[in-house]
């Protein structure tokens, strides 16, 4: 059978169809950049052909730029005719198990270089380690891992050296507005506007402290993708070693400060394993706390029944003196969070790589926990 286009192609379909069908188009910005009339064709087939048929459309594209200017945009023909849009998520953390047969501490690391994005975990191998996957897949030319940041920021961005600037200092720690301008040398002004893109873009995010209740100062800026964060702070920066092919040099010059960022990624994997904790409370807000020199890793909270924990991540194995220290120091700071003082409950605790004497801290009423702890809730 042939087509002379895609109404007549749809027309002729739906008339073949005896039972409900489902019609996925994978890349759809592919199609726009070949046809720009594309977007007002779809709005003719799904008008005239396909809204009374017993048929679901799903229009699936990686260009986040591109799908929302052409399909959700209210001057894009396609306006109005969706009935449900989704971002697609990198996977959680406790699915990493699923692509990767490593021990949970390894797993850290995988997640710290690809986040969940499944094509990223598939192009590591079981059969090596987390360094020689490293070496094989991410720290070499030509290699997809290698490529993909660049490819995927130049599809969505033009003047990507602008951007590129802002993201490696979000990548090196510089999260604050006046950080950002301050590594960069970039006009305030000009920075702004890059950062609206990029979080219009889901790049990077805007975060405030999580006992703020309004978001309108004291922000500061993380790249969203776990992947372009250790792109930007381990791949980029030595692209002439990784080129020149001096990539043991590379792991021995990088080694202090993946272990350092291993703790920003723990973070992450603590919080999504305090959401299906048991604690005392049940908290409806969960993030990190700062004001002026002083931050707590995170902190969960409860605004109806005034309840609050606080907790410090140490990606590290710790004792229980060393366990106590932090502890305490946990308890002074949590002095200067300005929430429902004099009102509210209060509880501690630390997540740890390993804890030593756990159990003790447990039943002196600390909420303690480390990846032993995940391993036996995610089966990991």
């Amino acid at each position: 059978m042939e087509f002379t286009d895609w109404i007549e192609f749809f027309r002729e379909s739906v008339e073949l169809l005896k039972e409900r069908v489902v019609i996925v188009i994978d890349e759809f910005p592919y199609l726009i950049e070949s046809n720009k009339a594309i977007p007002s064709i779809f709005q003719k087939i799904w008008d005239i052909i396909l809204s009374d048929a017993d048929v679901c459309l799903i229009l699936l594209g990686s260009s986040i730029a591109m799908m929302e200017n052409y399909t959700l945009d209210y001057r894009a023909p396609l306006y109005g005719r969706r009935t449900v849009q989704l971002q697609l998520q990198p996977l959680k953390f406790k699915h990493l198990g699923k692509f990767l047969d490593y021990p949970i501490e390894e797993l850290v690391q995988v997640y710290a270089a690809t986040d969940g994005v499944p094509l990223y975990l598939m192009k590591f191998d079981s059969g090596l380690s987390f360094e020689e996957n490293l070496l094989a897949n991410v720290f070499r030319v030509g290699k997809f891992l290698y490529q993909e940041a660049e490819v995927l920021l130049k599809q969505e961005l033009r003047e990507t050296a602008r951007y590129f600037s802002i993201l490696k200092a979000i990548a090196f720690g510089k999260h604050r507005f006046g950080e950002i301008a301050s590594f960069t040398g970039l006009d305030k002004s000009v920075i702004s506007r890059y950062l609206g893109n990029l979080a219009m873009l889901r790049l990077v995010v805007k975060e405030h402290p999580v006992t703020q209740k309004k978001e309108v100062r004291n922000a500061r800026y993380i790249n969203s993708s776990n992947y372009l964060n250790f792109w930007f702070g381990f791949v980029y920066p030595y692209r002439s070693l990784i080129e020149e092919g001096r990539t043991d040099m590379l792991l021995d010059l990088i080694r202090d400060d993946f272990n350092s960022y291993l703790e920003f990624v723990f973070e992450k994997v603590c919080r999504e394993f305090l959401w299906e904790q048991d604690l005392p409370f049940t908290f409806v807000r969960i993030g990190r706390w700062w004001h002026k020199d002083k931050e707590i890793d995170i902190v969960a909270l409860n605004e109806e029944t005034k309840e609050i924990a606080f907790f410090e991540v140490k990606w590290s194995d710790l004792g229980m003196v060393d366990a106590k220290r932090v502890l305490g120091k946990l308890e002074a700071k949590s002095g200067f969070v300005d929430w429902n003082k004099g009102v509210r409950v209060e509880y501690f605790g630390l997540i740890a790589k390993r804890l030593v004497g756990k159990e003790s801290l447990a039943e002196e009423g600390y909420l303690c926990y480390d990846l032993e702890d995940m391993q036996d809730v995610w089966g990991l």
